[in-house]
């Protein structure tokens, strides 16, 4: 079969997006390959094509929990066996997928980077049957990137085990420095292939606002511009402000961010996709690996600490490719704080040795033990203990994860656990007693394969679905009989997690790698003088400000961007303007108009400077445009 046919049959698109196709040929034909794909590319097609077309499975190699879930589910709606290992899975459970994942027709197997250098892991590799090797969000690998992650180096050792097998490294940014650490890092061969495709996003409209409170302009766009929209903020309070305000001003808007409970998180971003909830103001934990091709605008309250990240959030919005609008809106301070940012972000060894050794009183943790352990870790509980700020200890675990210390994981996902504890004559007497009891007890036996002799994993959903009930009520069943003695029940939990790859050292030993620290220093400095440029700058086109970092030295002023946009405006003198505004405004006040019929009512007026009025009004939300053409006043 063909990579075009599975793609119809499997997906039912009729074509592929730019650079899929020969994306999946590079890897049929065994090529080590780099995709360099904007947010809403199309990654995950790029290995998943492949991996159906050939024998074995598809390794995929990914840093977050959350998105190996929701690629498991989704391949899995579409009868494609797939399977997810990460952290908060016991021993047992891990063995048993691994076990599966080898015997089964297994496709695609999801793990994290810190997974596979386990013995576990290593046991069963061997018996894998691996035809691609996918690493997303690949520039984790290059220390030069934004979110360097230690970890990812060591999916180069998989090279020296599954020489012929390709890897495929896929990431929706990065530099032509980090593109190549990359390259090198995974070894690629020499006839390796990279594609990248262009940096310019033709319907994005990108803008910069400096303001003196974020709300009066925040509250206009919002107003202004119809439909799904993402508010990012720099941090939890910050998102719960801006939402509430926002919810007072009548728009129907919700905060998300890390701190809420799972149940929280998954019923605001379906409320989000389900078009029920137009606006979700968010931290960055929101958007990575969701679809939603109709946002409107994506809105930064505040600058991102790199263009990287800023063109990742930003480029969540018109995936449609209907016109839509990328938002930035800060204030003076907030600019002043940003540059002062590498001084905070990587702090002295004097501080790095004072929180280590707050976390060792905190974890109970004598030097010498520890390594491979995983520890609940409270981050507010924790900086209130030893009275020290957020900010400071967050940095300080980057710096101990990126040195190799320690590992931090904010979200780590543990799920339902159930064992059965009675005996048969006490089940059986479930049935008189209890019915309701007894059909889940029954069902969870039927399901659940050694439920008797350990702790299993169970979804309460699917539970729910045998015994046609909600899944309230299954839990609140399970709940009940844990009390009555029947089952173990430890209830779904997602705690941020520490991990200790090494035993705990001494703190006065704790060292860090000077030269490479001040390098990783001067890197984000340089990242944070090219956002601080992007935010300042005034002329040059905001796309090809962004393509230019990117190594995309070829795009044209995209032409409707706020500096493009000025620049046009400049062209007419202010009265010119000014007059055709009130003109293009007065025609519009009796009724919504085509842009050919508003062009002819424009009698007399050069009809390039007419469609020049027409734009800026249209980016400063005066007029709309909808999906029939025809332009309306806002």
């Amino acid at each position: 079969m063909q990579p075009l046919s599975i793609l119809q049959k499997v997906w039912g698109y009729s074509s592929f997006r730019p650079l899929q196709a020969e994306i999946i040929e590079s890897i049929l034909a065994k090529k080590d390959t780099l995709a360099l794909l904007p947010t809403g590319g199309g990654k995950s097609i790029c290995f998943q094509v492949p991996g159906l077309l050939q024998p074995g499975l598809c390794l995929v190699i990914s840093p977050l929990i959350a998105l190996m879930r929701d690629q498991v589910e989704q391949l899995r709606k579409k009868n494609i066996t797939a399977f997810a290992i990460y952290t908060g899975m016991d021993r047992k459970e891990v063995q048993t997928t691994l076990i599966t994942a080898a015997e089964s027709n297994c496709k695609f197997l999801y793990v994290s980077p810190e997974r596979l250098e386990t013995s576990l892991f290593q046991e069963y590799l061997p018996a894998l049957n691996i035809s691609l090797i996918a690493v997303d969000e690949a520039h984790c690998i290059s220390q030069w990137g934004y979110d360097f992650r230690p970890s990812y180096l060591r999916i180069a050792n998989l090279k020296e085990q599954l020489p012929n097998v390709p890897i495929l490294a896929l990431t929706a940014s990065a530099t032509p420095a980090v593109q190549k650490d990359i390259c090198e890092k995974l070894q690629f061969k020499e006839a390796h292939q990279c594609f990248r495709q262009s940096f310019a996003r033709p319907n994005l409209s990108y803008s910069v606002f400096t303001v003196d409170h974020v709300m009066p302009k925040l509250l206009q766009i919002l107003q202004n511009v119809p439909g799904s929209s993402i508010v990012y903020c720099r941090s939890r309070k910050r998102a719960e402000e801006i939402a509430t305000q926002l919810m007072a001003k009548g728009i129907r808007a919700d905060w998300y961010h890390a701190g809420l409970s799972a149940v929280d998180r998954q019923k605001r971003q379906e409320d989000w996709q389900e078009n029920r909830l137009p606006v979700i103001v968010c931290t960055n934990a929101f958007g990575m690996g969701i679809d939603k091709p109709n946002v409107r605008t994506v809105i930064h309250c505040g600058i991102p600490d790199c263009l990287e990240s800023y063109y990742q959030e930003a480029g969540r919005a018109g995936r449609d490719q209907q016109k839509a609008y990328a938002v930035l809106l800060y204030t003076k301070r907030e600019y002043e704080e940003l540059s002062g940012l590498s001084n905070q972000r990587f702090p002295s060894l004097t501080t790095i040795k004072k929180v280590y050794q707050a976390l060792a009183n905190y974890l109970q943790l004598p030097s010498g033990t520890g390594a491979g352990q995983y520890y609940d870790f409270e981050l507010a509980e924790f900086t209130q203990r030893f009275s020290l700020p957020v900010t400071t200890v967050l940095n300080v675990l980057k710096a101990l994860e990126q040195e190799g210390w320690i590992e931090y994981n904010e979200q780590v996902f543990i799920p339902v656990r159930v064992q059965i504890i009675a005996d048969r004559y006490q089940l059986e007497s479930l049935a008189t007693t209890h019915p309701e009891l007894d059909t889940i007890c029954k069902t969870l036996l039927r399901s659940y394969q050694g439920i008797y002799e350990r702790p299993t994993g169970i979804t309460e959903k699917q539970v729910a679905f045998l015994v046609k009930k909600d899944q309230t009520q299954i839990s609140a069943a399970l709940l009940q009989l844990q009390k009555m003695g029947y089952i173990d029940y430890q209830p779904r939990k997602e705690n941020p997690q520490l991990y200790f790859p090494i035993n705990r050292i001494k703190t006065e030993d704790l060292s860090l790698n000077n030269e490479r620290y001040a390098a990783r220093k001067k890197q984000l400095d340089k990242s944070v003088n090219s956002m601080l440029y992007y935010a300042s700058e005034q002329q040059q086109c905001r796309s090809k400000i962004i393509g230019a970092y990117f190594g995309d030295e070829a795009l044209p002023d995209c032409g409707i961007c706020d500096n493009c946009l000025a620049k046009k405006q400049a062209s007419l003198s202010s009265a010119e303007f000014a007059t055709l505004q009130a003109h293009v405004l007065q025609l519009l006040k009796t009724r919504p108009l085509s842009t050919p019929t508003l062009l002819r009512q424009l009698s007399n007026v050069d009809k390039e400077k007419a469609r020049r009025v027409i734009d800026y009004l249209q980016a400063e939300e005066k007029i709309s445009i909808d999906a029939a053409g025809q332009i309306r006043l806002c």
